[in-house]
């Protein structure tokens, strides 16, 4: 069963358009001509209830504006959606109660109060028993690695403690309905990796459906089977990780460490060439040559290494962003930086 439905929804902003000049600044006052942007358009996708999906497109691509409508906080100009059984730009009590909407780049904690002390005023907003928010602030703490940091000024705590103080008091209200833009946004290594354990224990025990915006592809990979690829506005993939990196990743990198360096015109017959540093040299594959290659490579030449890996998911993303629906209609080969090879 669907928890989340949108059915061609679309978002258009007016812009003001100005000449250049006094003369266009008196012009401007006086009078004012817009142009309309579509920020997303004709966005279709079901969400069922407990799934956890990543939302992935480069900058300007429109996932926050397709999460601020999802959450109520803008009315769409087309289309139609909802959340857990509710219009979200209604912004009814029984829809807020149920979703949560955390942005890595914003806080609702009071910097200057200890985190409790906006736990307390979320509880009252809410309307949770002093029993049940005491028994939630326990478990969530437990959870979160938290203990005997809410009684500290939140400007106190490091970054990594802040973003956990704000999951908490985003899911204190213990909703069904998850929006993630950018929740590791800025944290190290560790912090980034608490947060993801986190969301994904959080997700095993109540069942919650997590849509995830995330420039670090950790946390997609790590939490996400399914993703949707939105693209100056269009939605153009909804489907599991695993095909859309086959279907955009025909090639695997083949790393060879040589005893001897032949001369490099007799190596491009194995492959094409990524790279050469030293001995070693990185070779492009088809997925169905590689037996084959790597059966010449040990049969003809001194190899003292040899490692077959998959190009960083990075650049296989970054490949569909940039080739965006044109380069959805073909296979295309990701882009690895080269390296002089002479």
């Amino acid at each position: 069963m669907s928890i989340i439905t949108v059915d061609n929804l679309g978002k258009t902003y007016p812009v003001a358009i100005k000449d250049p000049g006094f003369a266009g600044t008196l012009k401007h006052f006086w009078h004012r001509n817009y142009r309309q942007i579509a920020a997303v358009k004709d966005v279709s996708f079901e969400i069922a209830a407990g799934e956890v999906v990543g939302f992935l497109g480069p900058n300007g691509a429109g996932k926050t504006t397709t999460l601020k409508m999802l959450t109520g906080l803008i009315h769409p100009s087309a289309g139609r959606v909802r959340v857990a059984g509710h219009v979200p730009f209604r912004r009814e009590s029984a829809f807020l109660s149920k979703i949560t909407l955390v942005m890595g780049q914003k806080q609702q904690l009071l910097w200057d109060l200890p985190a409790i002390d906006s736990l307390l005023i979320n509880a009252a907003v809410y309307g949770i028993p002093d029993k049940i928010f005491r028994y939630r602030v326990d478990q969530l703490t437990e959870m979160l690695g938290l203990k005997d940091k809410l009684n500290q000024p939140v400007r106190k705590l490091s970054l990594g403690e802040r973003m956990k103080a704000e999951l908490l008091a985003a899911l204190l209200h213990q909703p069904q309905v998850l929006f993630m833009d950018e929740p590791t946004l800025g944290l190290d290594v560790n912090a980034q990796a608490s947060v993801r354990e986190f969301l994904r224990e959080y997700n095993r025990q109540y069942q919650a459906t997590i849509l995830l915006t995330s420039h670090y592809m950790a946390d997609i990979t790590a939490l996400c089977k399914r993703v949707l690829l939105v693209y100056e506005g269009s939605l153009f993939y909804d489907g599991s990780l695993e095909d859309l990196l086959d279907r955009f990743s025909p090639y695997r990198e083949l790393r060879v460490e040589l005893k001897t360096l032949p001369d490099l015109r007799s190596l491009s017959s194995y492959g094409e060439m990524a790279g050469v540093e030293g001995h070693s040299v990185r070779f492009l594959i088809q997925r169905e040559a590689m037996t084959s290659t790597v059966a010449r490579l040990l049969a003809e030449l001194e190899v003292t290494d040899l490692t077959v890996t998959d190009p960083p998911i990075e650049e296989i993303i970054g490949k569909v962003f940039q080739t965006g629906n044109a380069g959805w209609q073909k296979s295309v080969k990701p882009e690895f930086d080269r390296e002089e090879s002479e």
